[in-house]
């Protein structure tokens, strides 16, 4: 056999003469077996960073040394070479085969296989494995997004914050940098931050921001104000309400002479751009400047 024609065909590379040679020759029974084999695995669960720490660890503790090959067993490497990177390519597409995003000023909504529902606010991204839906009800998330969830089983949203699990119900979760947040609207939410597992009832939320944990009620509504084109705040440091205001109207936003980490408490609209500018600068007594595409805040100097 041609030492190609492995790799040819796990890509369905070999004309029809060529897969005819294949099949009579020897090597062709148990290749057969090997692809079969690995199209009923699934992805398991990796720690990148852990594997590269692993594999430092071993570089480090161990002495190189020189090995002599025997050549009657480079065919045999070869074929385990192709099969191993031809189950990494199944493993990985198979897992990531599905990714929504949404761009500053923009939002859009996702129906699941399951029916589940997800509104995805602006730049905010989410990936799943459609094909493996049925099995396991698994989305990555960055930014922000509202679940309606359907009944069935385990639902998690993994965030680089923390893990947020349901059965059926319906939540909102933001995942920002230095800013993580988990509303319950109805049913019971199951969030793990920091090796710790969080119950949270509809009617209750967890923020934490810059690595502070905090629990909140949250107002007492069906949906996250945002749905309704409104940017609510409860205490949060000014800075991450300028950035929603950014990611809302796609507005570069710079700030002189005032106090980012200030609380506020309000909320914006998200399609009236001048009266939003009002509805944060006017609590926080503060001016702004609008020039094109790019707001300035400002504080008077006295």
């Amino acid at each position: 056999m041609q030492e190609n024609y492995l790799a040819k065909w796990l890509n369905n590379e070999l004309t029809e003469e060529e897969l005819a040679k294949f099949k009579e020759s020897k090597e062709y029974a148990p290749y057969l077996k090997l692809r079969e084999a690995t199209d009923n695995l699934e992805a398991p669960d990796f720690d990148m960073a852990k594997a590269w720490e692993d594999l430092n660890k071993h570089k480090i503790g161990t002495k190189g040394k020189v090995i002599k090959l025997n050549p009657y067993k480079k065919y045999l490497g070869i074929a385990a070479a192709v099969a191993l990177l031809f189950i990494a390519s199944f493993l990985y597409y198979g897992s990531l085969n599905e990714k929504i995003s949404t761009q500053y000023a923009e939002r859009t909504e996702i129906v699941l296989p399951d029916a589940s529902e997800v509104q995805l606010n602006a730049d905010s991204h989410i990936s799943y494995s459609k094909k493996n839906w049925a099995k396991k009800r698994d989305i990555a998330l960055e930014g922000e997004a509202y679940f309606k969830v359907a009944k069935g089983k385990r639902f998690t949203v993994t965030t680089a914050h923390g893990t947020v699990s349901v059965l059926g119900t319906q939540f909102n979760v933001e995942n920002r940098k230095d800013f993580f947040e988990v509303a319950c609207y109805e049913g019971l939410v199951s969030v793990v931050y920091n090796k710790k597992e969080i119950k949270l009832p509809a009617g209750n939320s967890l923020v934490v921001i810059n690595g502070q944990l905090q629990a909140l009620a949250i107002p007492n509504t069906k949906e996250p104000s945002w749905i309704r084109n409104e940017s609510s705040f409860k205490s949060i440091p000014l800075k991450f309400v300028l950035d929603e205001f950014q990611r809302q109207f796609n507005i570069e936003v710079a700030t002189e002479n005032i106090d980012t980490d200030q609380l506020f408490t309000g909320s914006f609209s998200n399609t009236d751009k001048e009266l939003a500018l009002q509805s944060i600068s006017t609590p926080s007594q503060i001016k702004f400047k609008l020039e094109g595409n790019k707001v300035l805040f400002y504080a008077e100097t006295p």
